[in-house]
């Protein structure tokens, strides 16, 4: 038993020392650690291998703060932590790092290198707050660097995020060695560093033995130094506040409730500040002052150096700052466009009703879809909306001033005439629904009847006697009816001098003779009247023209003579004697007489007439029938003043084309009554052939035409009848023919008006100017020839012009904001507006609301010597009350305003063959290597310092 057990336990030994041997710890192999290195190692060398035009085909990162860096990022694993470990690049790196680029990355600024590694745990706060650990991570990329002969300089945050703290190292072959360490003071700067000399100190503290050596020894440090301003905002001061409060109290005694008119907006003199106040999109201007590089050496020098003017420095730069979210719309911007796509709303409402009334009272079947937020604004309101529209103008507005050269191609209003101006305060009515507008719209027409009824003129519509047919209807109805009113004052005007004219005879023949003839002191008032209508006949300034304008009698029956005979063999209404033209029948000279204006006619009415035509035919008959009125006033004045004339004398001067000569007649007019004699007559000639057919209709007219004169005639326009029709036309006319011609008129009104602004020599914005009147007049074309239906896709259409409209405003506002700072250096304006429109550009093809807002606009424009000044005035000088709550701790004032931001880039170069270490090294260091680079940036309340100090290894 003994034995056998014994020989178990020698079996069970040899078992063992079996396993050893099969699963021994072997020593030769790498650590975690080290497999983490090799990680890395291998890492690094893909990445050199591929270069960077091959990591970018392989999809790195584009960096949205720089055009021209990207980064690769690979994930590493050591024990139960996860690293990620990022490679920084650039494409084409030609400019220096000390030229502060925008596009620079933090590291690449505060350290001066260009392609680097960053290496942090993956965790909430991103870097490592423990010492060692970050150290030995600094270690393992050193040697993983190191191993594939790689110059990256690597880098690890550390510390608190909030300090912005970073440790790093660069292998520079094998000699040199740069370390790195930043890190940043968030409170409580010593005063000290607040200055130049401070800083300077500090810098020289890093490579100095002891602080003796400052003032026993000139240090040769290279300095560069880079100053930001920042304009004043608008509103970014208590002062205008502290100011407002100040007169509205003492204003309030003498006008309670008054606001503060002293208080100025930035657009008050603006084309569109009449309707809306707009945000002004240049919050300010920061201005970069960079001092090249300079030697200094010692502490002196930076104390004179922090009291230089900004003007001394080599370079001016200025970065415009726009409003947030300049191109995008939130809802929260207020403008034309804003207003027109609540209009367009409108017009898809108004199909849902055939009469305007059915949306002012909630109570009509119809009024389910009118929301609760379709309010009508109070009386008040609607009554000072209704004075500013009819308030009497002395003097009418040019209705062509500042007009676009393709305003008349849209079908509506001018931008100051009456309807317009409705259309533009309809915008801003009740926020523009379609119950507010149909309230405006009754009480508009009610106005318009009162000055028909009271014969009261029409505020801004033109009395010139035309009618604009580019305009819209509504507008051509508005000038007709001012012209009716214009006729109907003068008839009543002339029949009042008429009767007061008989009162005052009547009285002046009681006080001479109670008991006179009534008969002869009728006639002798007719006399007096016909005198009095005469002269308004008189023809000054006669040109030859067979038609002029004229007063007419209300009543011309009244004031004929009793021998009728007589009177048709007198000459009367004769504008002079037409060249030397004579009559068939007598040898006497032709007259042209005074006639009647044609009637005018709106579009409608010109449509009939043509509908007329293509129903019963186009004969010249009929085209007589349709001139019948016309054409026997002008043959009846032509009696009157022609004597004796035949049909065929006013063929030969009313359609000479009618008249076939057998031979010329004398054209130029007759000067000598014996040189008249001696004319060919009678004049040889005949009828054409449609004015010689048997039942000619024009003959029937002259026929039945009275010798009258145009002064005794009817007028050809009856003002009351027309008056009346228009009137029923505005009060019956459907809510969807009103919202076709509102919307016309309020886009070619709004695109008017920002017309009118000065911007100066933008080429970039004449175009978006002439290209949005081409689609307004594109897009409105279904509306301007009233064929619009109720479809989705013109809807769309119209919302689609909406936000076109409202990129050109946006854009439009920037270039009036900025012209007006820089009237005397307008480069600047061009080129920080060109700048953004390229920026813009690529949002404008799209809705505001997919715009990427992701992306600001940075811009930096160099500024001239001559361009400074004007800059510098931009900084106006802080008042008492602005200046007592900030202490000014920080030199090199500008106008009394420090910087906002003070970069400044230390560094000390020493030549590096003076080291015993670099006697036998490579040629490339046998050069000035600099040594201390040390950067600095901050205010008066936070500083950061990044140093990077070479050693020898």
């Amino acid at each position: 038993m003994a034995s056998s057990s014994k020989a178990n336990l020698a079996e069970q030994d040899e078992g063992e020392e079996a396993d050893e041997i099969e699963h021994f710890n072997d020593f030769t192999l790498a650590s975690s650690w080290e497999r983490f290195i090799s990680e890395i190692e291998a890492t690094c060398r893909q990445w050199l291998a591929d270069g960077p035009k091959r990591l970018l085909e392989m999809g790195a990162v584009h960096l949205d703060s720089s055009d021209n860096i990207y980064k690769v990022k690979s994930e590493l694993k050591n024990a139960a932590k996860i690293y990620s470990m990022e490679y920084y690049f650039e494409i084409s790196g030609n400019g220096k790092i000390a030229d502060w680029n925008c596009t620079l990355h933090d590291l690449q600024l505060c350290f001066g290198v260009k392609e680097f590694l960053v290496i942090s745990p993956q965790s909430a706060s991103g870097v490592v707050l423990d010492a060692p650990e970050a150290t030995k991570l600094l270690s393992a990329v050193s040697i993983a660097l190191a191993n594939c002969s790689s110059l990256w300089p690597a880098f690890v945050p550390v510390h608190d995020p909030s300090r912005k703290a970073f440790i790093g190292i660069q292998n520079m072959g094998t000699i040199f060695t740069r370390r790195f360490e930043a890190d940043r003071i968030g409170s409580q700067v010593p005063i000290k560093f607040m200055h130049l000399e401070g800083l300077y100190e500090l810098f020289v503290s890093k490579f100095a033995y002891c602080m003796s050596d400052h003032s026993m020894h000139l240090f040769r440090v290279h300095l560069l130094m880079k100053l930001t301003y920042q304009t004043l905002s608008n509103d970014e001061d208590n002062y205008d506040d502290i100011q407002e409060a100040d007169t509205e109290n003492a204003e309030s005694e003498t006008s309670p409730g008054c606001g503060n008119p002293n208080r100025k907006h930035w657009d008050d003199d603006c084309p569109w500040n009449e309707w809306y106040s707009a945000e002004d999109p240049v919050m300010g201007f920061d201005l970069v002052v960079t001092w090249l590089e300079k030697v200094v050496e010692s502490s002196l020098e930076m104390a004179e150096m922090e009291n230089a003017s900004p003007h001394e420095a080599e370079k001016w730069i200025l970065a415009p700052n726009l409003y947030p979210n300049l191109d995008s719309s939130k809802g929260d911007r207020i403008g034309f466009a804003s207003q027109l796509h609540l209009l367009v709303n409108a017009l898809e409402m108004s199909f849902e009703s055939p009469f305007i009334e059915d949306f002012v009272s909630v109570e009509n079947p119809g009024s389910d879809n009118l929301e609760s937020t379709m309010v009508i604004p109070p009386p008040t309101v609607l009554d000072r909306v209704l004075k500013d529209l009819f308030l009497e103008d002395p003097q009418l507005p040019d209705f062509a001033k500042d007009e676009h050269k393709s305003s008349r191609a849209i079908k509506g209003a001018p931008v100051e005439s009456l309807f317009a101006q409705f259309c533009l305060h309809s915008l801003w009515f009740g926020n523009c629904n379609i119950r507010a507008i149909a309230v405006l719209w009754i009480e508009f027409v009610q106005e318009i009847r009162w000055h028909w009824e009271e014969s009261q003129p029409l505020p801004k519509i033109p009395a010139n006697g035309s009618i604009d047919l580019a305009t819209c209807l509504i507008n051509q109805k508005l000038q007709m009816l001012a012209i009716c009113i214009g006729k109907k004052r003068e008839l009543n005007e002339e029949f009042e001098d008429c009767i007061g004219t008989k009162d005052d005879a009547s009285a002046n023949m009681e006080e001479v003779n109670k008991v006179g003839d009534e008969s002869s002191s009728f006639h002798a008032r007719s006399q007096a009247f016909d005198e009095k209508r005469d002269s308004l006949l008189t023809p000054e300034g006669f040109n030859g023209s067979k038609t002029v304008e004229s007063k007419f009698s209300a009543n011309a029956q009244d004031v004929h003579s009793a021998d009728k005979s007589t009177l048709d063999s007198i000459r009367r209404g004769s504008a002079g004697p037409v060249g030397s033209m004579k009559l068939l029948k007598l040898c006497q000279s032709l007259h042209a007489p005074f006639t009647q204006s044609a009637p005018l006619m709106t579009e409608d009415m010109h449509e009939e007439r043509l509908r007329a035509i293509e129903t019963f035919g186009f004969s010249f008959n009929f085209s007589a029938q349709l001139e019948r009125e016309t054409l026997s006033s002008d043959m009846s004045a032509f009696k009157a003043a022609n004597p004796g004339a035949v049909f065929e004398d006013f063929i030969r001067w009313y359609s000479p084309r009618d008249w076939e000569n057998d031979e010329s007649e004398a054209k130029g007019p007759s000067t000598d009554l014996t040189e008249g004699m001696n004319v060919d007559w009678p004049p040889q000639g005949r009828l054409s052939r449609r004015m010689s057919e048997s039942g000619n209709f024009w003959r029937k007219i002259w026929d039945e035409a009275p010798i009258l004169p145009a002064s005794e005639q009817k007028p050809l326009l009856d003002p009351n009848l027309e008056g009346q029709k228009i009137l029923h036309y505005l009060e019956t006319m459907q809510p969807h023919q009103l919202l076709e011609q509102m919307v016309c008129s309020a886009f070619r009104a709004s695109a008017d008006t920002l017309n009118q602004t000065n911007y100066g020599s933008l080429k970039e914005m004449d175009t978006k100017m002439d290209q949005l009147y081409l689609t307004m007049a594109s897009t409105l074309r279904p509306l301007q020839v009233n064929l619009l239906s109720n479809t989705s896709d013109t809807i769309e259409d119209l919302q689609r012009l909406c936000v076109v409209f409202e990129h050109v405003e946006k854009l439009l506002i920037l270039a009036a904001s900025l012209h007006r700072r820089f009237r005397q250096v307008p480069r600047i304006s061009e080129a920080i507006f060109s700048n953004y429109y390229n920026f813009y550009l690529p949002t404008m093809g799209i809705g505001l609301a997919d715009v990427d807002t992701q992306k600001e606009f940075d811009m930096k424009l160099q500024l001239s010597q001559n361009e400074r000044q004007v800059v510098s005035n931009m900084f106006t000088p802080p008042t008492a009350n602005q200046s007592w709550r900030k202490v000014l701790s920080m030199g090199n004032h500008l106008n009394g305003h420090e910087p906002i931001l003070r970069e400044i880039i230390f560094s000390m170069h020493d030549n590096a063959s003076d080291n015993h270490y670099a006697s036998s090294s490579h040629r490339d260091y046998q050069q000035d290597t600099e040594t201390y680079r040390m950067y600095t940036c901050g205010t008066s309340n936070d500083l950061r310092v990044a140093l990077s100090i070479i050693s020898y290894d």
